[in-house]
């Protein structure tokens, strides 16, 4: 099976703060740095980390940032489906205070010109049985339109709808909807995760992952539902925690895992990488998720 991921990829900057910036202030930052990012490159190189066969989807621009974002993804991600756009490469401002709560701000030209299913030979890559993970980040129609070619194809589709997209998101061609807790409410209309995470599922749904910071996760499967607990975690940083969990679950799917083995090491894997400063930085290597599978022993992973 392949993960199929569509999405972004952009250069992210980043800034570490002893708090965030009011309306108008000017701050002096401890530490900066720049590197890969971008919710669709994020989440295959922890889909990747985990042992799956991965596939990465994404526009880039013409330009030399387009050309460093290439290579430092090429490391990660032999199976690389870059589509060159006539835009500077899209890019990420991360800012992170002491508490490791950040805001993030997205210049996306790339990725909202981003046709997949026009631009590129998707549909006739994938196979029935491989899997499709998407964000937020491409235009609503065509990720739309992906999810429902793929759910059509025979895929497993997942959707990580963030950031969230102008209207309510057609959800029917999702087989399953992982998504934070905030993410959640603003879909559902619902302040209480696990109800959220019905109404998300009545909406179309078939399986709905709440991420709960560090309360862990919630699993809402059928009739069924399961919290998940993150254990003690040190936050540092939680900027690119969500698309941690997203890819490592994708990735533990697409090897057997069931749902709820694949959602516990991919909590374990998230509050890895809250503890350390940095995005793609701070998330576990191959080493360090293969340990965690031996010692969570998941039902095969």
């Amino acid at each position: 099976m392949t993960i199929h991921v569509v999405g972004n990829v952009c250069v992210d900057t980043s800034f570490r703060l002893e708090r965030l910036p009011r309306p108008g202030e000017t701050l002096n930052a401890a530490a900066a740095g720049e590197g890969a990012g971008g919710k669709g490159a994020n989440q295959a190189i922890a889909a990747a980390r985990t042992g799956a066969a991965v596939a990465l989807w994404a526009p880039v621009g013409r330009d030399a940032a387009s050309e460093r974002m290439e290579a430092l993804l090429a490391a990660e991600i032999p199976d690389l489906r870059l589509s060159r756009l006539d835009r500077p490469c899209d890019r990420s401002v991360i800012l992170i205070d002491r508490e490791g709560e950040n805001v993030i701000v997205t210049a996306a030209a790339c990725a909202e010109a981003f046709d997949p299913l026009a631009a590129t030979s998707l549909a006739q890559t994938w196979r029935p049985g491989d899997m499709l993970l998407m964000q937020g980040n491409l235009g609503a129609a065509a990720t739309s339109a992906c999810l429902k070619a793929a759910r059509a194809a025979g895929l497993f589709t997942i959707l990580n709808p963030s950031p969230l997209p102008a209207g309510p998101p057609d959800l029917e061609a999702v087989s399953l909807l992982v998504l934070n807790r905030p993410e959640a409410e603003a879909l559902a209309g619902e302040a209480d995760a696990e109800r959220a995470a019905r109404r998300l599922h009545a909406m179309g749904a078939d399986r709905v992952v709440v991420t709960l910071g560090p309360a862990g996760a919630l699993v809402v499967e059928g009739a069924s539902s399961l919290r998940i607990p993150a254990g003690a975690v040190g936050a540092v940083d939680a900027s690119g925690a969500g698309d941690c969990f997203a890819g490592t679950l994708a990735g533990c799917l697409a090897q057997g895992a069931p749902l709820a083995d694949a959602a516990r090491l991919a909590t374990q894997a998230a509050a890895i990488a809250v503890g350390r400063p940095g995005t793609l930085a701070s998330f576990p290597s191959r080493a360090e998720l293969s340990a965690l599978t031996r010692t969570s022993k998941p039902e095969n992973v």
